[in-house]
């Protein structure tokens, strides 16, 4: 797919100005839609394109559309922009190049799910992001996309930039909105769902930005077109972030199902300096890992989940043959123990632990059954919170642990890491 889609942006310069992106055909598809097509027909639209969620969960979009209740007039539409899973930064691009494909497809959105009222829920440290959102939303009100009486049909919509105070929790979408409430970020037990009981109480939409910018293509094109694009079942363009040990890193716009050894040597130039690849986290610091023989997998939902791991936000982590992988899971035990709500006893105490253990191995102190007490606390944490937090921080545990064990036996050993005391003996003979 050579064609840009969701990072046209690299093609035409200055999109996030209106005058550019309006003068580049765009609002002419929510213009169009909102004159001619009825809600419900945007709904089985959307999915009939099989567009499934690109926040990590791959649930199918139309299908949670279809679920908001029939009888209550009052409904909300959230998106999540809060982009905290490490090695994600996909959504940045769309923010801060081309806000407006995000505001058209919020229309499109609103109009079928016959919602009046918007949030953008962007993380805290965006700040240039949320600077961009909220001139781009003045712009189009002013230009009649937004707002009142939208191209004179009587649709209204309003959209309200809200900034985060940059808590990870935030990325789960009920933390989402009772952050957005002004509570604090507590993930809610699941049922009700947001469709049901969200914002406020009232039936709400949330959904990722990549998500929401793939449904103005959609209605521009055709659920058909869409699916000519990727796997059957998780068609569509795709934004891949990749960053680590390789010679391009970046945000890459590929079909999804693009093969994880093509993007990583293909698109991204191998690793440098003539290493050898290690491994590689294919959805983002929570998910399993691979070593480098298990690359030759397609990545999409299903192909990533049937290899073992999860396709999460598509934020993959190279690694090449000089990493610690001991070190490596110590940095993501101590992201999770300080992103923790610490409303879950499981969550809040496991990560402690895992935390310390991972500082023991690298450290020194360790004892002989604290690799397998890691495996243990990981087992205890996985599907015993309100969120996926603990799964989160237990599901790498696990991966690391198991493919990599003799490594965290050698640290054990060594009592400590072997490869920061030969940098110590280097740096003490060149002193």
């Amino acid at each position: 797919m050579s064609e840009k889609i969701l990072l046209r942006h690299e093609d035409v310069a200055n999109l996030r100005e209106l005058d550019v992106y309006v003068s580049d055909g765009g609002y002419a598809t929510a213009l169009r839609v909102l004159k001619e097509r009825e809600p419900e027909d945007i709904i089985e639209e959307v999915k009939a394109s099989g567009l499934r969620g690109r926040g990590g969960a791959g649930f199918p979009t139309g299908m949670k559309w279809g679920f908001l209740p029939k009888d209550n007039p009052l409904r909300y539409l959230c998106v999540n922009a809060d982009e905290s899973e490490p090695g994600t930064f996909k959504d940045r691009q769309i923010l801060e190049h081309n806000p407006h494909l995000l505001l058209e497809s919020m229309v499109l959105a609103a109009y079928a799910i016959k919602c009046h009222k918007a949030y953008i829920y962007i993380r805290g440290e965006f700040a240039q992001g949320a600077k961009i959102l909220e001139e781009a939303v003045r712009e189009a009100v002013a230009g009649g996309h937004l707002g009142e009486d939208i191209y004179g049909t009587g649709f209204d919509l309003d959209v309200v930039v809200h900034r985060g105070a940059g808590a990870y929790i935030c990325g789960e979408e009920t933390g989402l909105i009772e952050s957005l409430e002004g509570k604090r970020a507590y993930p809610r037990v699941k049922p009700p769902f947001p469709a049901v009981y969200g914002v406020f109480g009232a039936p709400t939409i949330v959904n990722n930005v990549e998500t929401l910018c793939c449904v103005r293509p959609i209605l521009e094109r055709g659920a058909q077109w869409f699916k000519t694009i990727g796997p059957e079942k998780s068609p569509g363009p795709k934004l891949y972030c990749v960053s680590g040990h390789v010679e391009r890193p970046g945000v890459y716009e590929l079909p999804m199902g693009t093969n994880l050894r093509e993007l990583i040597y293909d698109h991204c130039g191998g690793i440098p300096g003539g290493k050898k690849l290690k491994a590689v986290i294919p959805g983002g610091s929570s998910v399993p890992i691979f070593t480098a023989d298990e690359i030759d997998v397609n990545m999409d939902f299903d192909s990533i989940a049937a290899a073992g791991s999860l396709l999460g936000s598509c934020g993959t982590i190279v690694m090449n043959e000089d990493t610690c992988m001991v070190r490596a899971l110590r940095i993501i035990a101590r992201f999770y123990r300080h992103e923790s709500c610490g409303q879950c006893t499981p969550c809040r105490e496991g990560t402690g632990w895992l935390e310390r253990l991972m500082i023991g191995l690298e450290d020194g102190g360790a004892n002989d059954r604290d690799v397998d007490l890691l495996m243990q606390v990981a087992d205890n944490m996985m599907g015993n919170t309100v969120c996926v937090l603990a799964d989160a921080a237990a599901m790498p545990t696990k991966s690391f642990v198991t493919k990599f064990r003799s490594e965290f036996e050698e640290h054990l050993q060594h009592g400590g890491c072997p490869q920061r005391s030969a940098e110590a003996m280097r740096a003490s003979a060149h002193a």
